[in-house]
Order: structure tokens, then C-alpha cells, then sequence
């Protein structure tokens, strides 16, 4: 379905048979049973896993001046979706994940997860950054614990837990080994064990990829996308890769330049496993980026006064 003039926010653009999201959602992969460590409670209700409520944040800049980051964002994340946001530089993109982190407060709206309001950080949502994070003196399998060590969780259901997501994110040999010793890809996937380690019910990935080389990205891509099908972990994801984002997502969430507001919404429902090559994958890619060029320009007149 091809966007006219009138399509707002609140009128998603769909790729692909949108007929049925919850068949596609439910055939996404045939998995074995997964073990005790593992499983989410299923929903027993509609209430999103992740609502924003009129959501505003503005802070004070070097000349005493305000600026509004993010305006009044309205937005829903159903249980066990993969949500990617995309948006031009200094949209509030990143931002608003650490809202929904807890690491900031709005200055004005809530943030509800399953219905209750976010008053501060909690395990129940795991935050990973571009830059990891990893401590450098700890071994792999010691970074994979760190978390769980936080939640008090028993020497021996922490070493079940290692067990099982270092083999999860296929880095089993490497236990014993430091950051150092592996490479990007490889530190990027022990980042992945550790947050699902603490086993958050909501992901929060602030472009994790965007530093691998292209073939790497690739291969993680697959990862991200089997454990996300395996686990059922609600992921936010953003990135400024717009193929990245229909790659992955259920659905796109299209951020105007700042102040960042919801410009369009953009469902997914394209096969799964998908790869960035596909034609689909790309002609979904082409018509985001359109939409996208758009307030990439405004930035560009605002910063530098220059309109391409």
C-alpha cells in the first residue's frame, strides 16, 4: 500500500499481508521447548508491554535557553514485538530509550510498562549501548554473570543461566576467555548474553550494530532476530539504518527532526527470516526513506543552513 498525503501517525502504512500480524507473529520459527531459565508469562490481557502517554522532554542549553527534544509522543509496544525506531541525527531517538529505561524523567507524560507507571531503572528492562559496556578485568562467562550477582540469584542458578545463554549466542568455548581476546562481533553477542542473562522482560538496543563491518552485522542480524523468536523478549531497537530496521522489525517507527515527534508508523509483515538483500526487504526500505529524507533536509537547513 503506497502512502498518499493524508497518512498520519495513526494510520500505519503496511508492507507486506497485513491481514494477520498474530499468524505471522506465531510462525515466525519452530523451536524446541526452551528450558526452565527461560520462559515469559504469556499475556493474559491487551495492556501494551510499553506505553508512552504524552510524552515531552526539554532541558536547559549552555545559553539558558530551552530546547524540546521530544514532543508529546504517543506510542504502544505490544508484548513480545520488535519495534525499531528510526529518525535523523539528535531526533530524540536515543532518548526516549532512556525514558523507557528509567534513566530520565519526561518533562512532562508517563511511561507505563505492563500498566504501571517507571519511576527509575529496573531489571525488568535492560538497556545496551553501542559502546557494550564490558568490564575489561572480567572473563566472558563473569561478565555474563554480573547481572544476575545484582539480582542475588544463587552461585548455582547462575551458572546454569551462563551456561545457557553463552550456548544460546554460540560463545560456550570462550568462558574463560576476556574482551580483548574476541572480536567486535563476538563482544557485541557476550553484551546480548549478559542483558538476556538477567532475563528482562523488555530489550532496549540503542544501535548496537552500527560500529561492525558490514558481513558481521549481517550474521548478527540472524542471531538477534533467532534469540529474539526463541526468547519472545519485547525489543526497541534503534537505529539510523532504515534497511536495518524493516530487516528486523515487526514494525518502523518513523521520528521527525527535532523536536522528535511520531511522523509515521510503518507495519512489517514481511516473511520471516528476512535478509537485507530481499527486494521486499528493500522496496519497504526505499519508501521509509523517503519519508525519512524529508526530515534529514529539515536538519540540515536548521544545523547548517543549507537545504540539499
Amino acid at each position: 500500500m503506497t502512502p498518499n498525503a493524508h497518512n498520519t501517525a495513526s494510520e500505519p502504512v503496511f508492507f507486506g499481508d497485513h491481514r494477520s500480524t498474530a499468524r505471522a507473529s506465531a510462525t515466525r520459527w519452530k523451536t524446541g521447548a526452551a528450558p526452565s531459565v527461560l520462559p515469559l508469562p504469556q499475556p493474559v490481557s491487551d495492556v501494551p508491554k510499553v506505553s508512552l502517554h504524552g510524552i515531552s522532554l526539554s532541558y536547559k542549553t549552555t545559553n539558558g535557553s530551552r530546547l524540546l527534544a521530544i514532543d508529546n509522543i504517543d506510542l504502544k509496544v505490544r508484548t513480545g514485538e520488535f519495534l525499531c525506531i528510526v529518525g535523523p541525527s539528535g531526533c530524540g531517538k536515543s532518548t526516549l530509550l532512556h525514558l523507557i529505561a528509567g534513566l530520565h524523567k519526561p518533562t512532562s507524560g508517563h511511561v507505563l510498562v505492563d500498566d504501571n507507571v517507571v519511576e527509575g531503572t529496573g531489571t525488568d528492562r535492560i538497556l545496551i549501548f553501542q559502546e557494550l559496556g564490558l568490564f575489561p578485568w572480567l572473563k566472558v562467562g563473569e561478565n555474563v554473570e554480573f547481572g544476575m550477582k545484582m539480582k542475588g540469584l544463587s552461585k548455582a542458578e547462575r551458572e546454569e543461566k551462563i551456561r545457557y545463554y553463552l550456548r544460546l549466542v554460540h560463545l560456550s568455548q570462550f568462558k574463560d576467555s576476556y574482551a580483548h581476546q574476541l572480536s567486535g562481533g563476538m563482544r557485541q553477542r557476550v553484551a546480548l548474553a549478559r542483558a538476556l542473562a538477567t532475563e528482562p522482560d523488555v530489550l532496549l538496543m540503542d544501535e548496537p550494530f552500527a560500529a561492525l563491518d558490514a558481513q558481521t552485522r549481517d550474521l548478527l542480524h540472524d542471531e538477534l532476530e533467532r534469540i529474539w523468536a526463541e526468547t519472545g523478549r519485547t525489543i526497541v531497537f534503534v537505529t539510523h539504518n532504515v534497511r536495518e530496521a524493516v530487516r528486523l522489525g515487526d514494525r518502523v517507527v518513523l521520528f521527525t527532526f527535532r523536536p522528535g515527534r511520531v511522523k509515521r508508523e510503518f507495519q512489517v509483515d514481511l516473511p520471516r527470516p528476512r535478509q537485507l538483500e530481499e527486494v521486499d526487504v528493500a522496496r519497504a526500505a526505499r519508501e521509509i526513506l523517503e519519508h525519512l529524507r524529508e526530515e534529514i533536509n529539515k536538519s540540515l537547513e536548521v544545523e547548517y543552513g543549507v537545504w540539499p
